[in-house]
């Protein structure tokens, strides 16, 4: 079963091949019946982040559920903004507070730029804060480090400037989205990249082309979406509140053939636009 398989990272931490996204579902309840939800039917990766201000809920829906915490992989991000050394280690410690957690497996800057200045030049503040990620990784309290919505160039003045390259990406990737030069760029660098919004928040489902294949595969158009992701080896991070599709997400024991991941591979235009 695909819940029970791992990807290795460059340092030789383990991370289930699905993990669980909580982007917009929020704080209290929500968080905690969707969170409570998705580890009660396999899941044993979490993804959250300052920024959706639900970690204390993922915190204690991981503690409700009675599973060691060692057998679930939890990540959360640096909010965008923040891109000081003293600020991104007081970042930290406020992340680990509200989980409840003594540590993370994965700590990630969660964009190059602050979300309400994008494009905006932060590579000193990026290296201050990568650098501050590095010192609490050495201190045992982060298993890996790494950055989302990175371009090769933002990677390049992380690597030139800092001692260890970024153990994940995590970026916007599914059909229709072309990442070829960050993906091709993260492989060459032993970068691992994680997949958000596989399912292109929900638009790449009225795609007939997916629906189609979706009748013969007698899967979800869903399931074509995140086992596409698989099979290019980078790690999906599918997101619902509702316990049958977590269910359906996380069935994938299928494979595309070489043929139809050519007609996915043709699908261009991000989904996200197709209104």
């Amino acid at each position: 079963m695909i819940s029970k398989e791992t990807y290795t990272l460059r340092n030789g931490v383990k991370l289930p091949k699905v993990g669980f996204g909580t982007w917009q579902i929020p704080p209290g309840d929500q968080t905690f019946n969707a969170v409570r939800d998705a580890l009660s039917v396999g899941y044993r990766h979490i993804d959250t982040a300052e920024g959706y201000q639900n970690e204390r809920s993922v915190g204690d829906a991981i503690r409700a559920s009675k599973i060691p915490r060692e057998d679930v992989f939890v990540t959360s991000k640096l909010e965008s903004h923040i891109k000081t050394f003293e600020g991104a280690l007081a970042a930290f410690d406020k992340t680990l507070e509200e989980l409840g957690f003594d540590y993370l497996d994965l700590f990630l800057i969660h964009a190059p730029w602050p979300w309400s200045e994008i494009g905006k030049d932060c590579r000193e503040g990026n290296v201050l804060a990568y650098k501050a990620m590095e010192q609490r990784h050495r201190e045992g309290r982060i298993r890996a480090i790494g950055v989302s919505n990175f371009s090769p160039d933002d990677l390049v003045n992380i690597i030139e400037h800092t001692e260890i390259v970024p153990h994940v990406n995590q970026i916007g990737y599914f059909i229709g989205l072309d990442q070829k030069e960050t993906i091709d760029f993260c492989n060459d660098k032993g970068i691992f990249v994680e997949a958000y919004s596989p399912l292109g928040i929900g638009y790449l489902l009225k795609n007939e082309t997916l629906i189609e294949m979706a009748k013969r595969y007698q899967v979800s158009a869903a399931q074509i979406a995140i086992r596409y992701l698989l099979d290019k080896g980078v790690c999906p991070l599918p997101k619902s509140v509702h316990k049958h599709r977590m269910v359906e997400n996380i069935t994938l024991d299928f494979h595309i053939s070489k043929e139809d991941t050519k007609v996915l591979d043709a699908i261009k235009g991000d989904p996200r636009r197709w209104q």
